[in-house]
């Protein structure tokens, strides 16, 4: 029997009265001996299976699947492709963030893509990606955060974009030789990359004259420099401290300081009393001065007195009274050493009143004579003195005084107060008595008369400005004027060939005459002044400081 003999994987079938043994579907051979499977893949899977699929063979049969990206329209995984079952594409987009933040997805045939927004880009330089497992992240285009400036801030708003700037500025008190900005370039950085702000520096303090620092904390931003006055020197005025600004500049300090002064406003009161100012700075501070005076008579030519004296005090407003005798003129020099060691001097003439003490006793001879005489002749003298200035101005009134003093004695010799002497002693004492009085009329006419105006001739002298003289002239009136002479001799101790001597005259009107001295430095002077008019002189010492 023939169909007895079929394959395993044959069927026996009828064909033209014959039985017939044919391989089963999926298989290939005689149908007796042998019935091998058939490979229906190897034609193709797109001819077999169709488009976007794959071809699975099987023993005896084969099936296909969708390729990835498809998905078969009876939605099962297999498919044999008789049944009119075919892979269509997936829309993978479909599925919600799929390609992450900053990116969107764009659907492609049996796949998809994944590209950054715009403002963004992928940190590999790519232009699409898939997730496929790795993280991949779009990230903003842009430089990134700007580069931070030490000792600075940025002003203003800004961008990350390529071709953006950030402006800088730097904190008070620092500054940038570098530029104030940063560029975001092509390439996505920043340029420069580092930026950085210094700290100013005003240098070396400024120099104030008189003065030193004593206290200096930097020279950087907001520091401090204080000064003090120099040794010698006080504060007049201004601030002792500079302060570094933030341009780099020392904001002051406009602090003076002047010259101590030793002996300023110096003035006599009482004829016979100084006073003056010290002004140091220092309180409490003692000070020596040394007074050296000389005094000359007003009728001597040289000087007969020779005093040297020390005071300390502490005082601001010294006085001293100095034990003077009348009718004298002194030169009082008074010396004190500065806080510098530097020897400083001032020179004042003092003129001292004259008072005239009247003292007649011839043992008995007429005393209540000369004694009354004398009484109304002072009163008659008195009386012409004041007419004499009215009428002439302050010249010596000889004539008018000598008519009355002769007047007087005319009338005491017409008295008849010494008539109880009888004989040669009444004619021997009333010669005495003449020529007593003429004698004291002469002197009363010319010494008075040139005493008073020397006393006026010369009031109130006194030395100013180192090299200056000033003093009082009421002497003959406003409006006439007086002739002086000026002889100044100077030496120095230290150089003993050193000389320096000069004559000149002043004539002036003024009440109270100046003259300034052109003197050589660190020099010893002695200045004789004459007025020439009175035939009268004046001694006055000076030392000029060493400059």
């Amino acid at each position: 029997d023939v169909c007895a003999t079929c394959h395993v994987h044959a069927t026996c079938q009828q064909s033209g009265g014959k039985s017939v043994c044919i391989c089963n579907y999926g298989f290939v051979g005689n149908g007796r001996t042998h019935c091998q499977d058939k490979d229906e893949c190897q034609i193709g899977a797109s001819k077999i299976c169709g488009n976007h699929t794959l071809c699975h063979n099987t023993h005896g049969s084969f099936y296909c699947v969708c390729l990835d990206g498809y998905r078969a329209s009876n939605n099962n995984k297999t498919f044999i492709p008789n049944d009119g079952t075919n892979c269509t594409d997936i829309d993978e987009c479909e599925e919600s963030g799929l390609c992450g933040h900053n990116a969107r997805c764009v659907n492609t045939e049996g796949s998809y893509m994944c590209y950054c927004n715009d403002g963004y880009k992928l940190e590999n330089g790519e232009r699409s990606f898939h997730q496929d497992g790795n993280i991949v992240s779009c990230k903003e285009i842009g430089c990134g955060s700007p580069p931070e400036m030490k000792h600075g801030y940025i002003v203003g708003n800004y961008s990350l974009l390529p071709g953006s700037a950030v402006h800088y500025e730097c904190q008070e008190g620092f500054y940038s030789n570098e530029g104030k900005f940063s560029y975001c370039t092509a390439n996505e950085t920043w340029e420069p990359a580092t930026l950085s702000c210094k700290g100013v520096d005003c240098g070396v303090p400024p120099s104030v004259p008189n003065a030193r620092p004593t206290s200096v904390s930097g020279t950087t931003y907001r520091s401090e420099v204080t000064y003090d006055c120099a040794q010698g020197h006080l504060m007049a005025g201004g601030s002792s401290t500079a302060v570094c600004n933030a341009r780099g500049h020392w904001d002051g300090p406009d602090l003076v300081c002047k010259e101590e002064e030793l002996f300023s406003n110096l003035s006599i009161f009482n004829e016979t009393c100084v006073r003056w100012q010290r002004k140091t700075g220092r309180l409490g501070l003692q000070e020596t001065y040394t007074f050296h005076i000389l005094g000359q008579r007003l009728d001597e030519k040289m000087f007969s007195e020779d005093v040297i004296f020390n005071i300390s005090t502490s005082e601001d407003n010294p006085k001293v009274c100095l034990d003077l005798n009348s009718g004298s003129n002194y030169v009082v020099n008074i010396t004190t050493i500065s806080s510098t060691n530097i020897t400083v001097s001032v020179t004042v003439a003092i003129q001292t009143k004259d008072f005239i003490t009247l003292y007649a006793d011839y043992m008995h001879v007429s005393t209540v004579s000369i004694l009354f005489f004398c009484k109304m002749f002072f009163l008659l003298l008195t009386w012409t003195l004041t007419l004499s200035k009215e009428s002439s101005g302050n010249k010596c009134p000889l004539e008018r005084s000598g008519k009355f003093c002769f007047a007087g004695l005319a009338f005491w010799l017409r008295q008849d107060w010494y008539s109880d002497i009888s004989g040669y002693v009444s004619e021997f004492w009333f010669m005495v008595q003449y020529l007593l009085v003429f004698t004291f009329c002469l002197e009363i006419r010319f010494s008075a008369c040139r005493r008073n105006a020397l006393k006026e001739a010369f009031n109130n002298v006194f030395i100013f400005n180192d090299t200056c003289l000033k003093w009082r002239r009421i002497v003959r009136g406003t409006g006439v004027e007086d002739r002086y002479s000026f002889h100044v001799q100077g030496q120095r101790w230290y150089q003993k060939n050193f000389f320096h001597e000069m004559t000149f005259e002043l004539s002036t009107h003024k009440e109270a005459p100046e003259v300034c001295l052109n003197l050589q430095p660190g020099t010893n002077y002695s200045i004789n002044i004459s007025m020439v008019a009175l035939n009268f002189s004046l001694l006055v010492s000076m030392t000029t400081q060493i400059t």
